[in-house]
């Protein structure tokens, strides 16, 4: 089985693209689950036992494999193992038997996305859960698509960026004007090439300006050209972005900090297609997509009267907030393995990896510069570190980081645990919302929390309980 091979015709947008392995001995709860799918659209699949499924997966992949865990021969534990080992992007639900929900904990640790007991009390149940695991499926496959149009980065393996990029893929085929909004150091402009790369524009190179860099009259002129004698020191004629990007993409960074006079010139533009040079009388219209990013608050910068209403909704059609750094910590340790790997090699060393302490460090510090102090952080410790791998003293971020407890202290079940109330905490109890947001499914929390509450005697459940959604 090959682990990247495509399901045929998989077109990531509809059910009928997505194809599912039933995997179970007993025929006839084996026919109930192949009749539900396929009501739902799915293309299905069926096989009596794990040896059947991995001759089945070899001729044929599948988006996602739900198998009973009691099998004849190999059982279903087994059966997973391979699957992730062979396919790592092929998702698998496992099913076991009312009362044996343990061996379902252990298969998720083993990388089931999510379980379900029999006997099967409500199709929906069946339903539901299998919808999850595809609408993240759908995500995850969107994100690799990305991926070349992002340089590479592995942008999205926390399900906060893969939100992102499902935006990105939405937006770029269309003409729309986007508005990308985060913190500075994030990837906004990443984000931006990625709209265009994907866009019918991507032959033609992105234009780019920086309006936090210019002064009003020197941004005038990079902007919109000018003519021989417009000002002093204009010896000739020249053209501006707006001109240099017809036929393709403009990239407007930092367009909070443009003054009120030229705001009015980039909403006719915007509104017209067309503006004349500075010191000019000629028309001159184009045909040019504007991407605009922000790290201000534009709305309330219009209360304000600092940014002008009708311009933030000419340029807001299509909003994409990008995180911060720390609402994305499955980010984290890719990306900084991505820059160790690249400074190792500027650097001319052979460091591979993180300490396991640097790693829990890494994954700690709230990191209010972002991406980019990611990235001066791991540049920095691949400069002093002279062993094989970054240790904990050579990142610069000791005495700042979130998580309280000394290393002595933490473990994997407390960790999980702290994620699991910080993700109620930041979704105010909504149980659906925080499975989405840490990347599990919506019954993998509630066993979770289930188990929390029987091993503290009364102790909370974590969040008020305030429903699923």
């Amino acid at each position: 089985m090959s682990g990247s091979q495509t399901p045929a015709g998989a077109d990531r947008r509809g059910a009928g693209h997505f194809r599912v392995l039933v995997v179970d001995d007993e025929r006839s709860l084996r026919t109930l689950l192949t009749r539900i799918l396929r009501d739902e659209g799915y293309e299905v699949g069926e096989a009596a036992s794990a040896e059947a499924a991995l001759e089945e997966l070899e001729r044929r992949a599948a988006h996602l494999v739900v198998t009973d865990l009691r099998l004849p021969g190999l059982d279903g534990i087994e059966l997973l193992r391979r699957v992730r080992k062979s396919s790592p992007e092929t998702l698998v639900i496992v099913i076991t038997a009312f009362g044996t929900v343990a061996s379902a904990v252990e298969a998720m640790k083993l990388g089931a996305v999510d379980y379900l007991t029999k006997p099967l009390a409500n199709p929906d149940e069946l339903r539901v859960v299998v919808r999850e695991a595809l609408a993240r499926r759908r995500l995850a496959d969107d994100a690799a698509a990305l991926r070349p149009a992002l340089g590479g980065l592995p942008l999205a393996r926390d399900p906060a960026m893969q939100q992102v990029l499902e935006l990105v893929t939405a937006v770029a085929p269309g003409e729309a004007t986007v508005l990308i909004t985060g913190e500075s150091g994030t990837g906004k402009e990443v984000i931006a090439r990625a709209v265009h790369a994907l866009s019918p524009r991507a032959s033609r190179p992105l234009v780019a300006v920086n309006c936090a860099a210019l002064s009003e009259t020197l941004l005038d002129s990079e902007l919109f050209g000018h003519e021989r004698g417009a000002f002093t020191g204009a010896h000739e004629r020249r053209r501006g972005r707006f001109e240099l990007a017809d036929g393709s993409t403009l990239f407007l960074d930092e367009v909070g900090e443009m003054s009120p006079t030229l705001q009015a010139k980039l909403l006719r533009v915007l509104q017209e297609r067309e503006f004349t040079r500075v010191g000019g009388s000629t028309l001159i219209r184009v045909d040019v997509r504007v991407i605009a990013a922000t790290n201000r608050d534009l709305e309330q910068a219009m209360r304000q009267g600092r940014f002008r209403e009708d311009l933030y909704y000419r340029i807001a059609v299509f909003p994409i907030p990008i995180p911060p750094l720390r609402a994305r910590r499955g980010d984290i340790l890719p990306l900084a393995g991505l820059f160790l790997e690249q400074a190792a090699r500027r650097a001319g060393k052979t460091l591979g990896r993180f300490s396991p302490e640097a790693e829990r460090a890494l994954v700690a510090y709230a990191w209010p510069g972002n991406v980019r102090e990611l990235m001066n952080v791991v540049e920095r410790a691949v400069i002093l570190e002279r062993g094989d791998q970054v240790q904990l003293a050579h990142l610069a971020i000791q005495g700042t980081t979130t998580a309280s407890p000394p290393p002595e202290r933490l473990n994997l079940r407390e960790l999980e645990r702290d994620a699991i109330l910080r993700a109620l905490e930041l979704t105010g109890g909504n149980r659906r919302e925080a499975a989405e947001l840490l990347g599990i499914g919506l019954r993998t929390l509630q066993y979770r929390l289930k188990e929390y509450a029987e091993g503290e005697e009364g102790g909370e459940e974590g969040g008020d309980g305030r429903g699923e959604g």
